[in-house]
């Protein structure tokens, strides 16, 4: 292995040019036995570290022609040193996928063998109930854990919040949508993880029929001093949920909070906006704060009547 250029590379040996192909597809590191496996002698690696070719990141993994290592190279470098059949995991596959962020000083990875020995920088899982074909997958070339299951891992350390955020941004990068993920958590009932996250998921996805979301909404409405509303009114050519013309206020309500179209929520905004245009007080609760948060409701219901009240008076 040459000095690392690409007419170096062009003029080297065919063991040389095998493993700077194989460093280029694992984020410019190396290991050992790779090396050995291509035909380098001991020397001859020692040779290449003692000319700065090759510089030691892990023990037995080597960065190419660089000391330095990018992002994705770090998280190779640490799966490589793992042995045979290491992943990324938990907050460093979660960073990968871009929807948590990673535990400092740390990369995790899962084992599928019983070994579980320390290295520095490094947090080892011992996962052999792994599913290869279900849990395992690759992510800019790097063993890793799906997102599905990294969502799993991660919401048994995560609050709601955190989990949420998560499932936001799964969504978001379009790596595991809210029926996707509650179909492959189906296929996990019982494991460790799975309860919490679905609970949540739940919660959030749920819609309440219109005489449930009446049925629940219109005493909280009554508790905020509002007199009995308006349903199914057309009001800036919008078919809305609850009207209150003598106040000019409107509520709507929405369910299935995450996995809104772009397009649903541009209309969101456009209803809004012609309330907002024609006087109105638009207001807008999800059914999950109809069902499960109803003080925060009153209690927003309650603050807009009397700011109204006294704009009448």
């Amino acid at each position: 292995m040459g000095a690392m250029t690409p007419k170096t590379h062009q003029s080297s040996s065919p063991a040389s040019a095998a493993a700077w192909d194989l460093a280029k597809r694992q984020h410019w590191v190396i290991t050992r036995s790779q090396l050995l496996e291509l035909g380098f002698s001991s020397e001859a690696i020692k040779h290449r570290i003692d000319r700065g070719r090759l510089n030691p990141v892990r023990r037995g993994v080597y960065s190419v022609g660089r000391p330095g290592l990018t992002r994705y190279g770090r998280w190779m470098a640490a799966v490589l040193a793992c042995g045979e059949g290491a992943v990324l995991s938990h907050s460093s596959a979660a960073a990968l996928w871009r929807i948590w962020d990673e535990r400092p000083g740390l990369v995790e990875i899962s084992l599928p063998s019983l070994s579980r020995r320390h290295r520095p920088g490094i947090w080892i899982y011992r996962r052999p109930a792994l599913d290869p074909s279900r849990d395992v997958t690759r992510e800019h070339g790097i063993p890793c854990t799906t997102p599905v299951q990294t969502l799993v891992d991660m919401s048994l350390r995560l609050d709601r919040p955190g989990i949420e955020r998560m499932i936001n941004e799964a969504d978001k990068y379009n790596l595991a949508h809210p029926p996707q993920l509650r179909e492959a958590l189906d296929a996990r009932a019982g494991e460790r993880g799975v309860a919490q996250l679905r609970q949540i998921l739940d919660r959030r996805t749920f819609r309440l029929t219109k005489e449930e979301l009446e049925r629940r909404f219109l005493p909280l409405a009554r508790k905020a001093g509002l007199p009995v509303p308006l349903t199914g009114q057309f009001v800036n050519k919008f078919e809305v949920d609850f009207y209150w013309p003598d106040l000019g206020l409107v509520v709507e309500t929405d369910g299935l909070r995450y996995h809104r179209t772009p397009a649903e929520q541009a209309r969101d905004r456009l209803r809004d906006q012609a309330h907002t245009a024609a006087g109105l007080t638009p207001l807008r609760f999800t059914h999950e704060q109809v069902r499960y948060e109803p003080e925060h409701v009153l209690a927003v219901l309650a603050a807009t009547v009397k700011v109204l009240s006294a704009r009448a008076a």
